[in-house]
């Protein structure tokens, strides 16, 4: 019996000593998570024990150290969750290390070709959040133009201000109007057209401003334009809006044609809601506008919610994506596949899918990795002891034959 129970010690021992050295091993793999071996004692309705065995092997969880990296592609998770990952062959595995590269097709891939995936995006960027998941890819094409439709200004025309004679407008004379300002606007083709906007107080005292533009710039061929009227604007007594005229700048591909210059059209509506007159310098707060020229693609960024961003020459930007996490209700039970990936068990339960930061999920740090939860020291420590172990059941072998040869000599 002491044989089998000293050989049992051994073997429990040596599968210590494998894990350790497996830790050790992956100390510096990026996402590795490391492994314990736990032993339970083998009783066969007697007294003393018949020796030990390996009860499991647990896989620690446990959160390791994020640290920058010089690459954008890099991504760790900060908190719970694993990325999702598409193999080749098109199975679904889960992995912590989310060292990404960007293939010639676009495609967002692990060292061994594994795609990330999440949730896409429409042709808008618009991402759709609860829906499928799955593969992600970056396209590299150029962002078409999109023509101004709207133009929100929020400003302050001062009450300070004198009552001109709106029909002695001349925009090359500053004493003809009151205040002015300008704004980008694109036509229909992406062209940027600068708007000069010009804005006239009412010589009859009352609170009415008139307003009058001047569109200009684009192509070389394309002349100024003088817009005679557009909208006015009257105040409260309290300086507040009271009423907005509206005119939309509208200027056809006929009125262009005729000039010869390369135009389409543009046709803005412009938004003067949140304009006031106080006694203070007329000034603009803010100036909002939805058109922008045409751009291609410059770079890629991925933001700690897991967007995935395509940024463009026009200084634009468009979601291609968004990263998912996974969460397990017990990530002891996933089975590990090498290639720092794990595939979900019975033992592990179902896939929880979602967003980085939601539930219990953690964030994406970019330009970042989660290094090795192994602890050197413990490890070193733990193959001392098991050491020690697995040369005191050796001895009890030794003891138990040297009883032997005793019994055998007599």
């Amino acid at each position: 019996m002491s044989f089998s129970q000293a050989l049992s010690g051994l073997n429990a021992q040596q599968e210590k000593l494998g894990a350790i050295g497996n830790n050790i091993a992956n100390s510096q793999t990026v996402g590795f998570k490391s492994s314990n071996v736990q032993f339970a004692d083998v009783f066969a309705e007697s007294k003393i024990g018949l020796g030990t065995k390996v009860s499991t092997v647990l896989q620690n969880f446990g959160q390791g150290n994020v640290e920058s990296s010089s690459r954008n592609m890099d991504l760790a998770i900060s908190g719970e969750g694993f990325f999702r990952f598409q193999q080749p062959g098109g199975e679904v595995g889960y992995s912590r290390n989310g060292q990404l590269t960007l293939t010639a097709d676009g495609e967002l891939v692990n060292a061994q070709g594994a795609r990330i995936m999440g949730y896409g995006a429409d042709a808008e960027g618009n991402i759709q959040a609860g829906g499928n998941v799955e593969a992600l890819s970056i396209d590299a094409g150029d962002m078409e133009a999109k023509a101004t439709t709207s133009l929100g200004i929020n400003l302050n025309l001062n009450s300070g201000e004198k009552g001109l004679d709106t029909a002695k407008f001349d925009s090359s004379d500053s004493e003809t109007y009151s205040f002015s300002t300008n704004a980008t606007v694109y036509d229909s083709q992406g062209n940027a057209r600068n708007l000069n906007m010009y804005f006239i107080k009412d010589k009859d005292g009352s609170n009415k401003w008139e307003i009058k533009g001047k569109v200009s710039g684009g192509p070389d061929d394309a002349k100024v334009y003088e817009v005679d009227d557009l909208g006015s604007l009257e105040f409260n007594k309290d300086g507040t809006l009271d009423k907005y005229d509206s005119a939309a700048l509208k200027l056809d591909d006929k009125e262009f044609a005729s000039s010869g210059g390369s135009f389409e059209e543009l046709n803005v509506e412009l938004s003067f809601s949140k304009a006031s007159q106080f006694a203070k310098d007329s000034t603009v707060d803010d100036i909002t506008q939805g058109g922008h020229a045409a751009g291609s693609l410059v770079g890629t960024t991925i933001e700690d919610d897991g967007t995935i961003v395509r940024n463009y020459s026009n200084e634009e930007s468009r979601a291609a994506g968004q990263i998912a996490l996974a969460d397990f209700r017990n990530p002891e039970g996933l089975k590990p596949e090498g290639d720092n990936l794990w595939s979900a068990t019975g033992a592990s339960g179902q896939e929880l899918v979602g967003t980085p930061g939601s539930g219990q999920r953690g964030l994406i740090e970019p330009g970042a990795i989660e290094t090795s939860n192994v602890d050197m020291g413990e490890e070193l420590v733990d193959m001392i002891v098991s050491q020690r172990a697995y040369q005191a059941n050796s001895q009890t072998i030794t003891t138990q034959d040297e009883l032997l040869q005793t019994i055998i000599n007599m």
